[in-house]
């Protein structure tokens, strides 16, 4: 496993319901709780595997980016072998960007083109 935490919009670009930010790494789950106010208040705690949360993503001031749902897998039981957390969120350019400058300013760095399979690879989720 590497140290740092990538995230990347999962979607295809264009008009849609539905964009999914992907965070996977050490840190996905404290930056979620960076950027991430669950709907029914409090914080976002631990999260059993495989469970979902309705809330909002919001800017570092507090202001709502949008209204999404947070999925959380644990490793080694993700698609990288990571911890990896999705934000389902509005589709759009918009308001996915917003979001995806966020996680990133919440400390996950840009997830360079196939990064996401390469550590499924490099973590023995995937062979050749």
């Amino acid at each position: 496993m590497t140290e740092d935490t990538i995230s990347q919009t999962a979607t295809a670009p264009g008009a849609g319901g539905i964009g999914i930010i992907r965070m996977s790494g050490v840190q996905a789950l404290p930056i979620a709780r960076r950027v991430f106010r669950p709907a029914a208040g409090g914080v976002l705690g631990d999260m059993a595997p495989y469970t979902a949360r309705y809330g909002y993503v919001t800017a570092e001031d507090g202001t709502i980016l949008d209204e999404c749902v947070l999925l959380c897998m644990r490793a080694p039981h993700s698609y990288t072998g990571e911890d990896t957390v999705e934000l389902q969120c509005h589709g759009g350019r918009v308001v996915l960007r917003a979001v995806l400058l966020r996680t990133w300013e919440a400390g996950a760095r840009p997830a360079e083109a196939g990064e996401f399979t390469k550590r499924a690879f490099l973590n023995g989720r995937l062979d050749l």
